[in-house]
């Protein structure tokens, strides 16, 4: 098996899934020097990739064609573990960071697939929105094969502002768990404080101006308030439809862990009443609109 092909000295990644996430790394790293390989089934995404300097191809075996190390980024565990099966058929030996959110179960079996023909998988989680993409204000847990999370370095500084060698291959996945537990619950949480000040006669700016400077504020406070004060949920960073599928994996985690989670549990039917009352599309911020209903505020 040969091990890389001739890439003439260019730091060159592979990127399949070219949405929200998949397509914001790959144009940074495009505009960072790398040579980028994409494939997306959506001739939309491959378009608006080519024309920020991505090299798109027909599938996603062309990618490992040219491409020793590649970066799945995949809406669903069906998508991810078909490239996976496409990639351990078509490739001689490559590294496949898969950075999807899925249940710990889908990593392993993706990583099984791979394995079986020589291939090595990392599982690399993402904390960050799309937005946060766009900037390269992410965060890579990263986890797997040490020396290849090693040598991955600056890869990781071309997409995000931080990454972190978790350990064993899963513990990625485990991390992000944790870390979108305390999302789900911050943006309710935001959300109910713009609501209760806003009912209060406050303007919805100089809440997100005066409690983003105090002790009250978060990160996602930080991100999502802004959205709130402006009654604006397009185009999503993280549409409610994407989220409830990852709260799903979380609270799947957590009951086989025996593990309780009250306050998560407890943001649970607001995301679900965003989703009925057609906001499944917007960003998850929106759970703003959901309470401002239900508080009879009206803007």
């Amino acid at each position: 098996m040969a091990d890389r092909p001739d890439t003439r000295g260019e730091r060159t990644i592979g990127v399949i899934g070219l949405g929200l996430m998949g397509g914001a790394m790959a144009r940074n790293l495009a505009a960072g020097g790398w040579r980028v390989i994409g494939y997306d089934i959506d001739p939309e995404a491959s378009d608006r990739a080519r024309q920020k300097g991505v090299e798109t191809v027909a599938d996603a075996a062309a990618v490992a064609a040219l491409a020793a190390d590649i970066i799945t980024s995949l809406p669903s565990a069906e998508a991810a573990l078909l490239t996976a099966q496409q990639l351990a058929a078509a490739a001689p030996r490559r590294v496949v960071l898969e950075m999807s959110t899925l249940s710990l179960d889908d990593k392993l079996a993706f990583a099984a697939q791979l394995e079986r023909r020589g291939h090595v998988a990392l599982d690399c989680p993402l904390s960050g929105t799309g937005a946060q993409a766009e900037t390269k204000d992410l965060v890579v847990y990263a986890s797997g094969d040490p020396a290849e999370i090693a040598r991955l370095a600056p890869l990781f500084q071309g997409l995000g502002r931080a990454s972190f060698d978790l350990g064993a291959y899963g513990n990625g996945t485990k991390m992000k768990f944790v870390a979108n537990l305390l999302v789900a619950i911050h943006n309710v949480a935001s959300a109910e404080a713009m609501v209760l000040g806003m009912k209060a006669g406050l303007a919805p700016q100089q809440i997100v101006e005066v409690i983003g400077a105090g002790a009250g504020t978060s990160r996602v406070f930080e991100l999502r308030a802004p959205l709130m004060a402006e009654n604006r949920y397009l185009p999503a960073s993280m549409r409610c439809s994407t989220w409830q599928k990852d709260m799903q994996v979380i609270a799947a985690f957590a009951a086989q862990m025996g593990c309780p989670t009250p306050l998560f549990t407890a943001t649970e039917p607001i995301y679900r009443s965003g989703l009925a009352s057609g906001h499944g599309a917007q960003d998850t911020a929106s759970v703003c609109a959901v309470l401002e209903a239900m508080a009879g505020v009206s803007r």
